[in-house]
């Protein structure tokens, strides 16, 4: 087997590979022992078929097969022993290679065309300036968060009238047209409903002010507007939702009003835990400003990679292979038709030119991200998440074990590599760059994001 290169420019190149008899023919003769043991013939005993049927039998195929394994190991060796930065994948040379007869060869000859990665510098250093967007969160937004706090806390307790925020425990029981109470009507007892999601505002407005063991008299299908949904408030089958109508009597016997908690010790106990050392509600409030700003940083680092990395493929010039490109989407995305590599082009190459830069940056500042990085941006993720519904106060083992359940999924796992390298990247070129600090509002910097 030899290989050799023909440089066409700084781009492109041309990869002749010749494949001699002797670099496939003993593993052909192990295949075709295999397919003699296994055959089963009439005529022959098992493993007793003649090696020149199963050779006319199996043996185009095997070479074809063996062949294209040597082309392949061949490939990737020169490609890894030269040190060879490619694009896309080695693609058949379609002027210069010649048809291939499996049938009367014994040695092959295959062409195929590489493009080369170009050749490019990545200055970062304190000469670059890229805006950074330190994020504020205001009083109201502290406030309204250290209420959700307080509103997730909370918990339903008895009152004495309703309110149209409540929610009322009853029985129902189905009435006749004449407003008695139906024989073998429909009963259900201790059903819950809220009374703000009521659609009708007069059978909501007959609920306000009443009291445990009054009654109400509605119809629920004309209160809630849904078949489906006043079968589950009765218990009863679909069919018997589709042809229920008219009047219930609804018994009160449990008036129930959601009342947040307050904002006092128990409170910061239970988010923070007692070695917070939270005491008072400007230390809360204190404590829940730096969690959203901690949050807030995301937000910024994304806006930071947006803008260096524009700023970085504008300042960076360099050439692509574009012909070779174009035929290689095409050829490993068989579906796309011209057109529409036509209209992706563009995209494609900024995407690939940013993908360039970043391979860059790793390798001029050996970056490497190991197990123990990924497992930690797994557990800050899950402690981020946790977060949202008001958990903070999470021990260590329940992080670990919500990191394991991420990184069982091979899916979820590819996603956090991706992530953790573009993180190394960011703090790579934070680190490296000046930071032109700015200031702004949440309302602001989304009004900046929408541009």
């Amino acid at each position: 087997m030899n290989i050799t290169r023909e440089n066409i420019d700084e781009l492109n190149a041309i990869l002749s590979i010749t494949v001699e008899k002797s670099d496939y023919e003993t593993t052909v003769n192990e295949v075709l022992k295999t397919h003699r043991k296994k055959a089963n013939m009439p005529g022959f005993r098992p493993g007793m078929v003649p090696a020149g049927l199963i050779k006319k039998m199996y043996g185009k195929a095997a070479i074809a097969e063996e062949v294209n394994k040597v082309i392949t190991n061949s490939l990737n060796n020169y490609i890894h022993d030269e040190n060879l930065n490619i694009l896309g994948e080695p693609l058949p040379n379609e002027e210069k290679q010649q048809t291939i007869n499996w049938e009367t060869q014994t040695d092959f000859s295959f062409v195929y065309d590489i493009a080369i990665a170009p050749a490019f510098e990545v200055k970062l250093d304190k000469n670059l300036v890229v805006p950074y967007y330190n994020i504020a969160a205001d009083d109201e937004m502290v406030n309204k968060e250290a209420d959700a706090y307080a509103s997730r806390a909370g918990e339903n307790k008895p009152a004495d009238s309703v309110e149209d925020k409540d929610t009322v425990r009853g029985n129902f029981v189905q009435l006749d047209e004449a407003g008695n109470v139906l024989e073998g009507g429909i009963v259900a007892e201790k059903v819950v409903i809220a009374i703000d999601i009521m659609k009708d505002e007069e059978i909501k407005a007959s609920f306000i002010g009443k009291k445990v063991g009054d009654l109400v008299v509605f119809d629920p299908l004309k209160a809630y507007e849904n078949k489906h949904e006043v079968g589950h408030l009765l218990n009863i089958s679909h069919e018997e939702a589709e042809n229920i109508k008219g009047d219930f009597n609804f018994t009160i016997i449990e008036i129930l009003r959601f009342v947040k908690a307050e904002r006092n010790q128990d409170l910061y106990t239970k988010i923070y835990g007692e070695e917070s050392g939270i005491t008072t509600d400007e230390e809360f409030k204190a404590k829940v400003k730096a969690e959203i700003e901690e949050n807030f940083v995301y937000s910024g680092d994304y806006k930071f990679y947006i803008d260096s990395s524009e700023i970085l493929k504008n300042n960076i010039q360099f050439d692509l292979p574009k012909a070779f490109l174009k035929r290689w989407i095409k050829v490993t995305n068989v579906k796309m038709t011209d057109e529409q590599i036509e209209s992706d082009f563009d995209n494609f190459m900024l995407d690939l030119k940013w993908q360039l830069i970043k391979d860059k940056i790793v390798k001029d500042n050996e970056l490497k991200i190991t197990e123990e990085d990924i497992r930690t941006l797994a557990k800050q993720l899950a402690l981020a998440q946790f977060r949202q519904y008001g958990m903070s106060n999470l021990t260590e083992e329940m992080l670990d074990n919500y990191a394991n359940h991420m990184l069982k999924n091979e899916e979820e796992r590819r996603k956090l590599v991706s992530k953790k390298q573009d993180d190394v990247i960011l703090e790579t070129i934070k680190g490296k760059v000046t930071l032109d600090i700015k200031p702004i509002s949440y309302e602001d910097f989304n009004k900046l994001l929408e541009k």
